[in-house]
């Protein structure tokens, strides 16, 4: 369409209506036909320059040929689900093909129905507008842009001139409009227009309104659907399907009306959409995704990734505007798994743990703790309407700042992270209970290891020697007035080393530490990964240490994957949208910190841990028959909970715990590490085994013991009396020869039992 033909008939027009004035007024030379003419003249002229768009600053052609929408950057899990995007403006761009028909006919028949018969400007509208919305003041009258007109004020904005704005920023739509049309076709324009139009919830473009409010493609919107979001575009707020749906739904039908003016639906049609419900599939993964806290670590490492780029190539990509496709290692159904994990499982603890703190001695500590965190405040007690988190949702009470501590004291919080140990992908991520009102990521925070420190200690004696069947003494003398205890309160006789750390006995593990180089021990912990100083103190022996999620799931690792050490990732590749690839993952970096017979020693007790162990609850309670490896931990007054799980494929890491320890359960009924935090683990593989696939994917079985080590376990966990006790019996008691064959055959027996366990797992 030729605007410039367009602008030279508003002049020439212009021209003939001058002269024909100009000699009119000679003719008569009457004073008031003067002022009447002149004054319209001026009038017609001001029109006609407005229509022809001369108050409009405008751009170049190639200005606008060039011009480009900003675009979110969109991240995907492994299994190919969006879940989040990084944008300065959140748009996904979409091409005319992908655009319903349904959708362009009703955003023609509601905004702009002569949209394919003018070349950018509906003068009709306009002088409407300029009569009555700008010299009557009637603002009801309605806006008078074409598509093409909001699209130039949607790509470029306006500008403040003062009482004049309307008049230049209309003219400039105007002179900018002239020239799409004729830069760009009718589809062209369409497409840009949708890719471009604000709707409200920080959303820009139809793709990313489709996604929010449907949780579909903009392909796949219906005709309701796609009123819906036309009808949004009158105003943003008011016609929010979330927030106002009867609004909303009203809105949709006289959408849905205008398109059956138009001929674009059949009165039948009409008829049978317009009594439809208002149906959304509401997600906004921005503040109520799966996978946030997780998202903050996928953004700062992708800007680097960028940056690098950048400077290598002397490009200019940018991560929030230029919509590159980020994949990710994430695997949303393990993800999702984890968080009704942590719905059903701390929805019930939180119950619990209010429960012991609203009455006797509890009550009375939160409240002395409550006191004097309040003290910083001024005006504690005033309350105002203040929102929360529960299990339930988001609630809004009046608060006061004294309520608001004692909720946030008393709430429990957990983070859960799983990876690959083998090429150190990330395959869940849970940083806390909920990412808008405690954004804290709890996989980052240290806090007492508690008995998940204790095989740190037992694979520094493996390394230096020490056999899994070796027996650890369960007695022990008092120390600078302190003396270890059980978890059981008993002591006496003796354990192996397998049978030690598999039922987490604090007294041989004491035993054994005091009996190792120290210098060996903090050796392997910073060769794990820990940033912490370790202190040497026997009571080191049972996880006073503190370090986190994080660190904990690396050494686990090496456990897991023959005795390496890697490095966590979780970004496989970043691509432009025309497929040009800025980074794609490579080969695992990783180092060996243990050997791999004790890699294989450690894999086979941690099994034996949730075989017949502390965490034996996997299987008897929840049934869970995949292949694992775990150590519970609980730190001093059941201030934390801890399971860590291997699996040669999977290491999985959860805590669970307060903010401040000060508060916790009163004992480990709740507060132990088997009741408070295996069952998120325990949960999630429960809910994961059901999806075969999904198994096969993540699990893989323990090989089978080398024959140098077939036996190395095959030993009884317990013997009455000491070593000392055990070397004269032997000596003064000789064994029959069916003494001798009966001890044979039981641990031939135990071997057997051991080997199907493992299968039936």
């Amino acid at each position: 369409m030729n605007t410039t033909n367009n602008k030279q008939k508003w002049i020439a027009t212009f021209h003939q209506y001058f002269r024909a004035l100009y000699f009119f007024i000679l003719k008569n030379k009457k004073p008031i036909l003067l002022f009447i003419f002149g004054g319209l003249f001026l009038g017609v002229s001001f029109i006609l320059l407005f229509l022809s768009g001369a108050f409009g600053t405008g751009y170049s052609d190639e200005e606008l040929l060039s011009y480009e929408n900003e675009t979110a950057s969109v991240v995907y899990s492994e299994d190919k689900i969006l879940i989040g995007k990084f944008f300065a403006e959140n748009r996904t761009n979409v091409q005319f093909k992908d655009l319903p028909k349904h959708l362009i006919n009703a955003l023609v028949a509601t905004e702009d129905a002569r949209y394919f018969e003018h070349e950018g400007v509906d003068s009709r509208s306009v002088l409407r507008v300029l009569f009555k919305s700008i010299i009557l003041g009637d603002k009801s009258s309605g806006g008078g842009s074409t598509i093409t007109q909001q699209l130039a004020k949607n790509m470029y904005g306006r500008k403040d001139y003062g009482p004049f704005s309307m008049i230049f920023n209309k003219s400039n739509e105007i002179k900018i409009a002239q020239q799409i049309e004729r830069l760009y076709s009718k589809e062209d324009i369409l497409r840009m227009y949708l890719n471009t139009v604000p709707f409200g919830e920080d959303l820009y473009g139809v793709e990313a309104a489709s996604e929010r409010f449907f949780n579909k493609k903009v392909s796949a919107l219906k005709i309701e659907e796609s009123a819906i979001l036309i009808g949004i575009l009158k105003a943003n707020t008011f016609y929010n399907p979330r927030l106002y749906p009867q609004n909303a739904q009203k809105r949709r039908n006289v959408v849905m009306h205008q398109m059956l003016k138009y001929d674009f639906i059949t009165q039948k049609e009409y008829d049978s959409l317009k009594v439809l419900p208002l149906q959304l599939d509401y997600a906004n993964i921005e503040n109520e995704g799966i996978s946030n806290y997780f998202l903050v670590h996928v953004k700062k490492k992708a800007k680097g990734i960028v940056k690098e780029y950048n400077n290598a190539n002397q490009t200019d990509y940018d991560l929030e505007k230029d919509g590159l496709i980020i994949q990710t290692s994430l695997n949303a159904k393990l993800q999702y798994n984890t968080l009704l994990a942590f719905q059903k499982h701390l929805s019930t603890m939180q119950g619990l743990l209010e429960k012991q703190y609203a009455r006797g001695s509890s009550k009375k500590e939160l409240e002395r703790l409550v006191a004097s965190a309040s003290k910083k405040f001024d005006q504690p007690k005033t309350k105002k309407s203040r929102e929360f988190f529960t299990w339930e949702g988001i609630k809004v009470e009046e608060l006061s700042i004294e309520d608001s501590i004692r909720k946030e004291l008393s709430l429990l919080h957990a983070g859960f992270l799983a990876l690959n140990p083998n090429d150190g992908f990330i395959k869940a991520w849970v940083g806390g209970i909920d990412f808008r009102t405690h954004p804290y990521d709890q996989i980052m925070a240290k806090r007492q290891l508690a008995s998940t420190f204790k095989p740190i200690v037992y694979a520094a004696a493996l390394e230096k020697g020490t056999r899994p069947c070796k027996y650890l003494k369960n007695e022990i003398e008092e120390e600078d007035g302190w003396k270890p205890e059980n978890y059981s309160k008993t002591s006496g006789g003796m354990y192996t080393l397998s049978a030690s750390l598999a039922k987490s006995l604090n007294i041989p593990t004491v035993n054994l530490y005091n009996s190792m180089r120290f210098d060996r021990l903090e050796d392997l912990w910073t060769q794990l990964g820990f940033s912490e100083e370790l202190k040497d103190y026997p009571s080191t022996a049972l996880g006073t240490v503190d370090a986190s999620i994080y660190e904990l799931a690396v050494a686990y690792s090496a456990f897991a994957n023959g005795g390496f050490k890697i490095e966590p990732r979780w970004i496989t590749s970043i691509k432009t949208t025309d497929g040009k690839v800025i980074y794609e993952s490579g080969h695992v970096k990783s180092e060996r910190v243990l050997s791999e017979e004790t890699s294989i020693l450690m894999s086979e007790i941690l099994q034996k841990a949730t075989l017949e162990g502390t965490g034996v609850a996997l299987r008897s309670r929840y049934n869970v028959r995949l292949p694992i490896g775990g150590k519970t931990g609980t730190s001093q007054n059941y201030g934390d909970a801890w399971f860590a799980s291997i699996n040669p494929n999977l290491v999985m890491v959860t805590r669970v715990g307060a903010t401040s320890n000060q508060i916790h359960f009163n004992s480990g009924v709740n507060g132990s590490g088997s009741k408070l935090a295996l069952p998120i683990t325990a949960l999630t593989l429960q809910e994961t085994q059901k999806d075969k696939a999904l198994s096969k994917e993540l699990f893989t079985y323990f090989p089978a013991l080398p024959d140098y080590l077939s036996d190395a376990l095959d030993c009884e966990d317990f013997k009455e009396g000491t070593d000392v006790e055990m070397f004269f019996n032997n000596i003064f008691k000789k064994k029959t020869k069916e003494e001798k064959e009966n001890k044979k055959a039981e641990r031939k027996k135990r071997r057997e039992e051991r080997r199907k366990k493992r299968k039936e797992q």
